[in-house]
């Protein structure tokens, strides 16, 4: 399958880099963007959960994300998100 959004589900310890702690968003977009904790990635994967491992680029933009509280990558400007965080858990 392509890219699809998967929306964080939480479980497995509040790991965001497990793909099995995500699930595929059916229509749409997910509704959030900036905040403290990771909302959903855009990734290849599957009909339910995204390919695991997650790609070493997007465990890089989560890890960013919750660093600076905002849809990663930044850069360069312009940049698709394939990460969207939200402001609460």
């Amino acid at each position: 399958m392509g890219l699809n959004w998967y929306a964080y589900i939480g479980g497995t310890a509040g790991d965001p880099t497990l793909a099995r702690n995500y699930s595929r968003i059916v229509h749409g977009k997910p509704g959030c963007v900036f905040g403290a904790f990771v909302c959903a990635i855009y990734s290849l994967g599957g009909m339910i959960t995204p390919y695991s491992p997650l790609t070493p680029n997007i465990q890089t933009y989560i890890a960013n994300g919750l660093a600076n509280l905002v849809p990663e990558p930044q850069l360069p400007v312009g940049s698709k998100p394939y990460v969207y965080m939200k402001p609460s858990s």
